[in-house]
């Protein structure tokens, strides 16, 4: 009987979750929010009572659904947009993290006065921005920006994750007799990276390879393999001493950037996966907080929280950024957009493990930041792109009447393209494109609308066009949509 019980208030739990995310998108409020609220109210101190004290199940929990969450943002990662941002991205991801852990724990120590062990873990716990809240809000927000900086920013959160995990677990490891020696931990910090690398390539390839090669007669079993895939790059890679977050998110990216066999359902597929990792794994971290004790840390989080996002995340990003080319605005965005989510979370069950003595405090502490970023921060992301006018008009998701598998072995492949705005196509009719040679434009998605082209349907800003084209020839189509009209045309238009 308590077996069915638990199945019902779970089930029940993310049917109500996922009815609310129509409030969430009317309000503008993030929907991770309502997810740990929901778990709050269930919780052993909320409405319904529910028992959960487990922080090491609540920890394992959220690492599975976080490695979920990132390959799906790998999966649908354009490596043709990562390329240009890709320093960037590895340097905030990095040199960001390591200067925000130290910022943030300096203020912590001498300001706020932890002992220094405690108060340069709580840095490391919240140094990285985290995934799901990222690329949930960007998704979610119905906020046009710059391609680069959405690109950078999920990219960011995507390969962040790592150092976080090793710079909690390394300052835990002084907590106790003996203490890790700097070479240990560089070496550890190699190692990591490195093996994470390599792992999140190569399974990324393997399963590439697999998922063209095997004939499964049954298409369903497509998306089971994959998921199994995930989990497997997961445990294989930290079976190996690799980090096995930045694997995942690798091998995702790999896989997303070829075609595969029934690829558009397998995506669709892993986006519904990742909503319900989110669902999950916020829900259980919320069931794990006890609401009454977070006012005895409000006073201390909000000077936490006020200071990470005001002095911290800005700070870090702007020196990580010394040098390159970004427009003070968007190192503004770019500060603004670093959210805090599950991932602190996880991290501060990391010292219930050591049996720290401030992990309590800790966690709520981390979990009050959490909440601070996502009501402060996330909600309000869309008007800090307007307020900064780096806001661009928002391309459209395109969703087609029909699946086409692109093969190795195929002469021909069916790839999506979009007409920027402003480019010197808008208005001319199809047979005025100058295409290259047996590529054909067989559907254009438009608003909401599925056309079927003819040589006299003109092009117009937005569209999304689905073109069959032999292999190669995609970069001659992009370069021709990407011309932009001259300031003279576009007066006289």
């Amino acid at each position: 009987m308590e077996f069915q019980i638990n199945i019902f208030a779970l089930s029940s739990l993310i049917i109500v979750s996922i009815g609310l995310l129509r409030v969430s998108t009317k309000f503008g409020i993030p929907s991770l929010l309502i997810f740990l609220t929901i778990g709050m109210l269930a919780g052993s101190d909320g409405v319904l009572g529910i028992p959960f004290t487990d922080a090491d199940l609540a920890q394992k929990v959220g690492s599975i659904a976080l490695a979920f969450i990132l390959f799906s943002g790998g999966l649908e990662t354009d490596w043709s947009k990562v390329r240009p941002i890709l320093g960037k991205g590895i340097s905030l991801g990095t040199i960001g993290v390591l200067l925000t852990c130290l910022i943030v724990g300096t203020f912590t120590v001498y300001v706020l006065h932890f002992p220094p062990v405690v108060g340069y873990l709580l840095g490391a716990i919240v140094s990285s921005t985290d995934a799901a809240a990222v690329f949930n809000v960007l998704r979610t927000s119905n906020t046009g920006m710059k391609k680069e900086l959405t690109s950078l920013l999920e990219f960011e959160s995507g390969s962040n994750d790592p150092l976080a995990v090793l710079l909690t677990t390394t300052i835990l490891g002084f907590v106790g007799t003996s203490s890790p020696s700097i070479e240990s931990i560089a070496k550890e910090i190699i190692q990591q990276f490195s093996l994470g690398i390599l792992s999140g390539i190569l399974f990324g390839y393997i399963i590439y390879r697999g998922m063209n090669r095997i004939k499964l007669d049954y298409e369903g079993l497509y998306p089971v393999l994959l998921s199994a895939s995930i989990l497997f790059v997961y445990s294989a890679t930290e079976l190996v001493g690799g980090n096995p977050f930045l694997a995942v998110y690798i091998a995702g990216m790999i896989l997303g950037n070829r075609s595969f066999v029934h690829k558009r359902s397998n995506v669709r597929f892993m986006d519904g996966i990742a909503w319900l990792m989110q669902i999950i794994m916020f829900l259980t971290l919320g069931l794990l907080v006890f609401p009454s004790k977070i006012p005895a840390v409000v006073g201390i989080g909000f000077a936490f929280s006020i200071f990470i996002m005001i002095v911290a995340r800005p700070l870090a990003v702007f020196l990580t950024l010394i040098g390159t080319k970004i427009p003070w605005k968007e190192k503004v965005l770019i500060s603004w957009v670093g959210l805090r989510g599950a991932a602190p979370i996880i991290l501060a069950t990391f010292p219930f493990a050591k049996q720290l003595p401030e992990s309590e405090m800790i966690f709520n502490l981390v979990f009050f930041t959490v909440i601070t970023s996502l009501l402060l921060q996330g909600a309000t992301i869309p008007f800090v792109v307007r307020l900064l006018k780096l806001e661009t008009p928002l391309e459209q998701r395109a969703s087609y009447p029909f699946e086409f598998e692109n093969k190795e072995t195929s002469g021909t492949q069916l790839l999506e393209f979009i007409v920027p705005y402003g480019s010197a196509s808008v208005g001319k009719f199809v047979y005025e494109l100058d295409f290259p040679e047996n590529s054909l434009i067989t559907l254009i998605y438009r608003g909401d609308s599925h056309i079927v082209p003819t040589g006299k349907t003109k092009m117009e800003d937005g569209d999304v066009l689905l073109v069959l084209t032999p292999p190669g020839a995609e970069n001659e189509i992009r370069t021709i949509l990407s011309k932009m009209k001259d300031k003279k045309e576009t007066i006289a238009s």
